[in-house]
């Protein structure tokens, strides 16, 4: 059985001269099983395939009150956010992988042209092989395990590496796969940015990635070195636009919920709001009152609002709220890594706040009168990862939809689009490539091979030299 790997250097990264140390040679006995396990065949059979999706589902619920509790530690997460976005979104997943695993695992007949006939034509999934998952913090269990059951269901072996900032749901992902699976068909290597840097180094089939733009860029060009294909998951700076017919109250509501749950760091909140402004003032009052009937007088002592993941993120967020003019909130602790809900006005588009994700619980304001101007906005952005728009305007939803770029869109609502898994997730330009949930995320790990089988009875002589020979009537129809 598999006990969690910790693999740590101390040795500085170089690609060009690369210190082997006893972690390296570690490593790459742990890689060396992985790929010897695949390439057993063992992990092609679908009744495998599903006993491993089985045996996660039983590991993830026998182990639902450690996960809950470094979830707790890492981010302060409330039970009942940690629970619904955490656990119970990975048991959606699971479920139906597991229900629809056989049929999307059938080879697809397809026709083949009368010129290659006669010959039998079919496209056959079949797994990459020994596939690297890279986990974020900020939903440091859900968004790790989640693309391993695409693996699985797809015939893979799995190394995972969850993300060091969040290290007590690190240290309990570890331990529930360790005690799951067989070391040499899946396993945990926890570690820093060295140990990253490391397997990066090595030849992985895939690399399935979630995390920042700019660590993004880092990945796929590791990735380039060996031609591995990846899926980046990565954020940017997603708009919400309430135009003057939406439903304000209903609006309000969800902005506050869907920007403020785990205190903001959440890839797919909304990272500015456009507002019509004939509508403004009286949505942003509705924004106060539901920031206060969701989290109090003083959200600091709320059981329903988390904490920011460490001291250099707190930093690099209230270092934003210098920006604009804060309309709500805007106070900050340090010895509890709390930054209270906040909503600025007065921003423009060269401010800090608008140049850069700003993944914690600050909310933009920018004023549009005409819903081109919005439109603008949101082009002279790059692509973000979803696009929000409140409207009882057919017309004016079908605009912004059709009018813009981006991972998703959701409309009348925010976040909740993940949870779709009849959907794929992911994002378009800067705020990724690839995408997963659901078939999405058997396809992502899986190649489609393409089989073509030819009848050996016939022949046809002309398509082999020499040409003049065989072909004397139709060389002269084409040369005129």
């Amino acid at each position: 059985m598999n006990v969690a790997h910790r693999i740590k250097t101390n040795h500085k990264y170089t690609p060009e001269l690369r210190q082997v140390s006893k972690e390296t040679i570690l490593l790459r006995s742990l890689l060396q099983k992985s790929r010897e396990f695949f390439n057993s065949g063992k992990t092609r059979d679908i009744e495998f395939r599903l006993a491993q999706l089985k045996k996660l589902r039983e590991a993830v619920s026998a182990n639902k009150g450690q996960i809950l509790k470094a979830l707790g530690d890492d981010l302060k997460k409330p039970g009942f956010e940690a629970y619904t976005s955490e656990i119970g979104m990975l048991f959606q997943e699971i479920d139906y992988a597991s229900a629809h695993l056989k049929q999307w695992t059938r080879h697809r007949t397809v026709g083949t042209p009368t010129a290659l006939a006669p010959a039998k034509s079919r496209i056959v999934p079949e797994p990459y092989g020994m596939v690297l998952i890279i986990g974020p913090w900020n939903y440091p269990f859900q968004l790790t395990m989640a693309p391993l059951v695409g693996a699985i269901g797809a015939g893979n072996t799995a190394v995972v590496k969850p993300s060091e900032l969040a290290p007590a749901t690190s240290e309990v992902l570890a331990g529930i796969i360790g005690a799951a699976f067989d070391a040499r068909y899946i396993t945990v290597v926890q570690g820093g940015v060295d140990i990253t840097h490391e397997l990066l180094v090595e030849k992985f089939d895939y690399i399935f990635f979630t995390g920042g733009t700019e660590i993004g860029k880092i990945i796929l060009q590791a990735a380039s070195n060996h031609l591995t294909p990846v899926t980046l998951e990565l954020g940017g700076k997603s708009p919400v636009i309430v135009d003057k017919d939406a439903s304000l109250d209903m609006a309000a509501k969800k902005i506050v919920w869907g920007k403020f749950i785990n205190a903001g760091q959440t890839c797919l909140a909304p990272d500015y709001l456009l507002v019509h402004h004939e509508v403004k003032s009286e949505l942003l009052e509705r924004i106060k009152r539901y920031i206060h009937e969701f989290y109090g007088d003083n959200p600091k002592q709320s059981k329903s609002y988390g904490r920011i993941v460490n001291e250099r993120h707190f930093h690099r967020i209230t270092r934003l709220l210098r920006s604009g003019a804060k309309i709500i909130g805007g106070r900050a602790d340090l010895s509890q890594l709390y930054i209270e809900p906040t909503v600025i006005d007065e921003v423009t588009l060269n401010q800090p706040l608008m140049k850069e994700e700003i993944f914690g619980p600050i909310l933009p304001v920018m004023t549009y009168r005409n819903l081109n101007d919005a439109l603008s906005i949101v082009k002279s952005l790059p692509k973000p990862l979803a696009l929000y728009i409140f409207s009882n305007n057919k017309k004016t939803v079908e605009q912004v939809t059709s009018g813009t770029s981006s991972g998703g869109v959701c409309v009348n609502d925010l976040v909740v689009q993940i949870g779709n898994y009849y959907l794929p997730y992911g994002g378009v330009g800067a705020s990724g490539m690839g995408a997963y949930h659901g078939k999405a995320s058997f396809d992502t790990f899986s190649h489609y091979k393409s089989i073509m089988i030819r009848s050996r009875f016939i022949d046809i002589p002309r398509r082999y030299p020499p040409y003049e020979k065989r072909n004397k009537g139709f060389l002269r129809r084409i040369s005129g």
